[in-house]
């Protein structure tokens, strides 16, 4: 993973107070420069760092023209990994960000998500998109939840949405992060039964590109599927490993 605009963000500590907004981000130069700037116009972020996963299009160049810190993946390795290498690189934060690269102007709409974490009121706070036209069948979205309550013991409306804050500590307990499209429903699970506070907060505005109901869509939902279910699973060996060791149920 190398570093593209000549910052290192391999330096310890972190300031008091830091929050910064990270992105993963595949053949998205379409849109995510405008998502760039609409998260740095968030108040209160001290850096928006993109992880370029493996993209032939100019993503990173973009995110760099619009401000970003821009970290890069020489191939794919999927969201999850892309994630948790960006952060085995980054300093630590009081709270991060996370945000989809496809949101373009919309990411603005994601300042009362970012103040639960910030504010204490939350430990992780799920953004909750209003419905978006041109999406699936919801059966992906019906099994995340699914996971979440059996597993985490938490009901949840926006169980694969990827807009949310967390605080350090809670990220920590999280990792290292489950792979592909399962990072979202694995950290739910994790800081849902480790005990941290989640909230969802609804996010009115907030769009991402639809994956449709074509064969495109279809491939990409089959692969969330995927993704979701072996994050299920690793979340069910934690818990009988912590339960042996005397840990959170």
């Amino acid at each position: 993973m190398a570093e593209a605009n000549g910052r290192d963000p391999g330096r310890p500590g972190g300031a008091p107070g830091r929050t910064v907004a990270l992105v993963a981000a595949h053949r998205e130069a379409a849109r995510v420069g405008d998502t760039v700037r609409a998260l740095r116009g968030l108040g209160g972020l001290d850096d928006v760092v993109v992880v370029d996963d493996g993209s032939d299009d100019g993503t990173a160049a973009v995110a760099l023209g619009a401000g970003a810190t821009v970290l890069r993946v020489s191939r794919r390795v999927g969201k999850g990994r892309a994630l948790e290498g960006a952060l085995r690189r980054l300093p630590p934060a009081d709270v991060w960000l996370f945000a989809d690269a496809d949101l373009g102007t919309t990411a603005a709409t994601l300042e009362p998500v970012l103040e639960a974490a910030r504010s204490g009121r939350a430990d992780l706070a799920i953004a909750v998109p209003p419905p978006q036209p041109g999406g699936g069948f919801g059966i992906v979205r019906r099994f995340a939840a699914g996971a979440i309550r059996a597993l985490g013991g938490l009901e949840v409306r926006a169980p694969l949405s990827g807009q949310r804050a967390i605080t350090g500590a809670a990220l920590l307990a999280c990792r290292p992060l489950a792979r592909g499209f399962g990072v979202e429903t694995a950290m739910t699970i994790e800081a849902a039964r480790r005990g941290f506070r989640v909230v969802e907060v609804p996010v009115d505005g907030l769009r991402h590109r639809a994956t449709g109901r074509g064969l495109r869509g279809f491939a990409h939902r089959g692969r969330q599927g995927i993704d979701v279910a072996a994050a299920a699973i690793r979340a069910l060996l934690r818990r009988r490993l912590d339960r042996g060791a005397g840990g959170p149920r």
